[in-house]
């Protein structure tokens, strides 16, 4: 009811009034845009595990052409933030399922190393969609995938490049492009592909209803284009005539145990390879195997450093005077003058001479050979204790001379990095060999995916590829790219084999990082032209509502 007062009209009283209708709150715009984006995003999950299977173990490499494909219809036409998400809940599961093999280390290592490789796939979807409205969008998105794994080789800490679509493609028909362009070409051609049938794909959905004769031949032209990509690599021809030959043994000695503390007892690892070693010189004496050139041991075969421990260096000298030819050794040594810091090296020990040159590998993995910021970080993470010692990094390629050969020695994860293995064929290495440790992995898929690795290389730069490993896979893959022999893990045994020395240079040893450059610059460009373009269109609209 209203009156009046002494001091004026009262102000009648209001039963069921309502507030005035407001924007909605911040948790409901959140809830409307986690149901608008869920059907998109689990798609994306989907996919990104896809990719994931399409690397070794697995090997299902059709699965990267359908990842690629997938992400490429899922970002088009989306905003930079909407593809940002899309391409981090892409990457995300496929990290997770490609490195589950750090599990032995911890299932937080997997997770944290997942995130800080999918934040680059973010980026990655950001720039799918901006592009994905420019004309040949699906050439920038090749491009781009070249982009995303140039960074991620390179960044942070000297990079991380597992994951790289040319791993999942070491036998396909893609991998001979792997001869023209290296790594980055082989990428670019699956990515390029891959796009092409989305963009196939995205001209079949529009024939739905009322589609035109245009739409119908988009859709073959792109389909067309795609099949040519992926067969050109069966045209590339890949050198595999040898100048040379030589005759190697590897030996794969095997550890006590898989996981963190495979080296067990000291000295346990270096008296099986030396034990192995024996045997064969053994079977040799009696006539059941053939003398060898030289004999090749893995990473870590010595456990104790031969220079420090006088039995460590009698042990490796009983060995390689029982053989009577030289053999690349893998020691850990002590830095001379920087206390707690080790060399992870590989040693020419000659039967007369005794020890001689050396590689020193020159990529330490962070936080596995070396810990950054070690006082910091162990402080907070005590699992770093667990790495004792810092390896410190060499400072020259692993071209050695072994007995006859003129060989390439490459440590462990090097194999992943480009720059490494060119500048080891370049300076003159006519075989490879990859002396690698992965005991700690062992039965987890991770052999397999650096074994993947050993085979692109062959191709890549022609030559012969020898991967010794101390509980496998320790193998010999010809210059083409096959496996020719192979010693499962956990396995004491001996390979032995004729291999090709090759002098000839492959393209993609002549043009070096040339292509991957081009490609990655190419795609940032693409992307700058897309912001562009996008503002200019804003404007022309702006000025048309005037």
């Amino acid at each position: 009811m209203s009156g009046t007062t002494p001091d004026g009209p009262v102000p009648s009283a209001r039963t069921g009034s309502t507030a005035p209708a407001g924007r909605p709150g911040r948790t409901r715009r959140l809830l409307a845009l986690v149901r608008r984006e869920a059907p998109r995003s689990g798609l994306a999950v989907v996919f990104g595990v896809a990719l994931g299977l399409a690397f070794p173990p697995y090997d299902l490499w059709p699965l990267s052409l359908v990842a690629v494909a997938a992400l490429s219809l899922l970002t088009r036409g989306r905003t930079a933030r909407q593809g940002a998400w899309t391409g981090l809940v892409f990457g995300l599961p496929f990290f997770l399922i490609l490195l589950k093999w750090l599990h032995v280390v911890g299932w937080d290592a997997v997770v944290g190393l997942s995130i800080a490789e999918a934040l680059f796939v973010a980026l990655l979807g950001a720039g799918l969609a901006v592009t994905s409205r420019l004309p040949a969008w699906p050439l920038w998105a090749g491009c781009l995938w070249v982009a995303q794994e140039w960074a991620r080789d390179r960044l942070p800490f000297g990079g991380f490049p597992w994951g790289r679509l040319a791993f999942a493609n070491t036998g396909s028909p893609f991998t001979p492009l792997a001869a023209l362009g290296g790594a980055p070409l082989v990428t670019f051609a699956v990515a390029l592909a891959g796009a092409l049938l989305a963009a196939c794909a995205a001209a079949l959905w529009g024939l739905r209803g009322n589609g035109t004769v245009r739409r119908a031949v988009t859709a073959l032209e792109a389909f067309g284009l795609a099949a040519a990509v992926t067969l050109a690599g069966l045209l590339v021809p890949v050198p595999t005539k040898a100048d040379d030959t030589v005759d190697i043994a590897v030996v794969q000695g095997n550890v006590q145990q898989a996981g963190m503390d495979f080296l067990g007892r000291p000295m346990k690892i270096l008296d099986n390879h030396a034990t192995a070693t024996e045997k064969l010189a053994a079977d040799i004496k009696a006539g059941r195997a053939k003398k060898p050139d030289l004999v090749i041991w893995p990473e870590n075969s010595s456990d104790l450093d031969p220079f420090q421990y006088p039995q460590a260096y009698d042990r490796i000298d009983e060995a390689v005077k029982a053989i009577g030819v030289p053999v690349l050794v893998g020691a850990l040594v002590d830095h001379p003058s920087k206390k707690g810091y080790v060399f992870n090296e590989g040693i020419v020990w000659d039967p007369k001479k005794g020890p001689g040159a050396s590689y020193t590998k020159q990529h330490p993995v962070p936080f596995g050979e070396y810990v950054p910021f070690r006082e910091q970080l162990s402080k907070i993470i005590t699992r770093f204790q667990r790495v004792p010692r810092d390896f410190y990094p060499g400072d020259h390629t692993g071209l050695l001379n072994v007995g006859p050969a003129r060989l390439g020695d490459v440590i462990c994860f090097e194999v992943a990095y480009d720059e490494i293995v060119h500048d080891t064929v370049g300076a003159g290495a006519r075989a490879l060999v990859i002396q690698t440790n992965n005991a700690t992995y062992g039965r987890t898929g991770q052999p397999e995916q650096q074994l993947a690795m050993s085979k692109l290389r062959a191709v890549e730069h022609g030559r012969a590829v020898v991967t010794a490993a101390t509980s496998g896979i320790s193998a010999v893959v010809a210059p083409d790219g096959r496996i020719t022999h192979r010693i499962p893990e956990f396995t004491q045994g001996v390979v032995s084999a004729r291999i090709p020395l090759r002098d000839e240079t492959t393209l993609a040893d002549r043009v070096g990082a040339a292509p991957e450059w081009a490609l990655a610059i190419v795609g940032l460009l693409s992307c700058a032209a897309a912001v562009i373009a996008g503002r200019r269109g804003r404007t022309k609209d702006e000025k048309g509502q005037q």
